[in-house]
């Protein structure tokens, strides 16, 4: 899918790599949209740049003048367990915790799907309403630029080939400020938005000021114009709220696709715009929130893993060199796999063929591992960025176990006793997300137990008998518990 694979140590070596190759090379961090385009041929690269070890880049920080900042390999579930974007930038954090799954939010970063430019992509609805700007920097120098002038039609942004994005940034949200998001999809997790809307307003004695942009129904996201000016210096009542929502059809110049026709999507931005602005007028946006997510990490998930090894200024293409890595406590070098993806890697390589490849797109959940303590689909990892990784995947689950029963993990068990395999096909996902979830969270909750298994898919069970495998396994742990816990 590529020819070299490099690993720069600082920004400063990414740009110079990026401002040689930039004609024939990409940027990598997450990788869950690109990945799935080099495997698809909808893009072709000679180098890739891999910046997802890069020391301090993962940082989220409130400047003096009251502005939010996040650098580029902040994930999305960074931002979901961020106390500061969950009290001051809440759209923001609703919106990432509705893209795709917590594999997915373990990989993808918040400027990986702003540079992805898909008008449906979520966290460019909210930050938009928020007012973001974004850093975009290159060997000449740097600029910044504002999110509403970044876009330049469907997957087009105004980004130069040289350019990294190297911080986005945004107010924080005022007392008298507050917002949401609200996502339509065809499914509750893993689903493009059909339609999705933000919604900031600044509330005095009347709306002083509101912010309404809409996804998935225009070449870019778009701000309601017509909508934003009937709420503004009114009060809050149900027939502000109906004519602001009709008013925000305007803006929408949807198409007719497979998700959707243009006509429902027009008819579903009113509904959408007045169920946010309804939340807001009662103060309602957080009452579904949860604060204790499923993000399928482990203890010491937070550390980075070892940074790839460096070679001398300029950097050179990794692919000489081995990949050294650990899987199941066993130590492997493996040579001739940098053009290949993690699942391939384990698979071919390392000849663990626990892990499935389903749909090769990040959907299935059917090759979960458990990469440097956090699930991550390896379909979507390049295998150089496995080097220096520790990895677990169904082969060595029982060693997540604190107490292994008949050599299994207590999940693996559960299923058996369960009846919660038919074709088996897609346990191994299942076992490995339930794994990470029970090191995270021992004694798990109904609501974080879907919550770990949005990105796993199975085509047999109806996911009723995996459920009862989830809370068997729950219930023994809770009875286990000292008395005085329990309560």
């Amino acid at each position: 899918m590529w020819n070299d694979y490099y690993a720069p140590s600082t920004m400063d070596e990414a740009l110079d790599l990026l401002s040689r190759y930039s004609a024939n090379a990409r940027v990598i961090a997450g990788g869950t949209d690109l990945i799935i385009e080099l495997d698809r041929g909808v893009r072709r690269v000679g180098s890739l740049i891999d910046i997802s070890r890069l020391s301090g880049q993962d940082g989220i920080w409130l400047d003096d003048g009251g502005w939010i900042h996040l650098g580029p390999l902040v994930t999305h579930n960074h931002i979901i367990v961020s106390r500061l974007c969950v009290e001051r930038a809440f759209p923001l954090a609703r919106a990432c915790r509705e893209v795709g799954a917590p594999q997915i939010r373990n990989r993808g970063t918040v400027a990986g799907n702003l540079i992805t430019a898909s008008p449906a992509n979520d966290t460019i609805t909210p930050l938009l309403a928020m007012g973001a700007c974004v850093t975009l920097r290159s060997v000449r120098g740097q600029r910044v630029v504002p999110l509403a002038a970044f876009y330049a039609g469907v997957r087009r942004t105004v980004m130069a080939p040289d350019e990294i994005m190297t911080d986005i940034a945004f107010p924080a949200l005022q007392p008298n400020q507050r917002g949401t998001f609200i996502k339509l999809g065809l499914r509750r997790a893993q689903a493009i938005s059909v339609v999705n809307c933000a919604v900031v307003i600044t509330l005095e004695d009347v709306l002083s000021d509101a912010r309404i942009t809409l996804g998935a129904v225009a070449p870019i996201v778009v701000r309601a114009p017509e909508a934003e000016a009937e709420l503004a210096g009114q009060p809050f009542s149900m027939e502000v709220i109906g004519r602001a929502a009709r008013l925000a059809q305007h803006a929408a110049t949807p198409i007719d696709d497979v998700r959707s026709s243009a006509a429902y999507r027009r008819n579903m931005v009113a509904v959408l715009v007045r169920r946010a602005l309804t939340q807001l007028m009662h103060g309602a946006e957080r009452a579904d929130w949860q604060d204790a997510p499923a993000l399928l990490w482990s203890a010491g998930a937070e550390e980075q893993s070892p940074s790839l090894p460096l070679s001398p200024s300029p950097p050179l293409p990794l692919s000489p060199a081995p990949i050294m890595l650990t899987v199941n406590g066993r130590k492997y070098s493996v040579e001739g796999a940098h053009d290949k993806t993690l699942l391939r890697l384990l698979r071919e390589d390392c000849g663990l063929i626990g892990s499935k490849e389903g749909c090769a797109e990040g959907e299935c959940g059917a090759c979960t591992v458990i990469m440097d303590d956090k699930a991550v689909m390896a379909c979507l990892v390049p295998a150089p960025r496995a080097h220096g990784a520790v990895i677990t995947t169904i082969e060595g689950v029982n060693q997540m176990a604190t107490a292994p029963i008949n050599g299994l993990h207590p999940l693996q068990q559960a299923f058996i006793d369960e009846g919660a395999v038919q074709c088996g096909y897609c346990t191994p996902g299942f076992i490995m997300s339930g794994a990470a979830l029970l090191q995270e969270h021992p004694h798990p909750t109904s609501v974080q137990i879907k919550e770990s298994l949005s990105g796993n898919l199975c085509r047999c069970t109806g996911y009723y008998k995996i459920l009862s495998a989830f809370e068997k396994v729950a219930a023994r742990a809770t009875e286990q518990m000292p008395a005085e816990e329990r309560n």
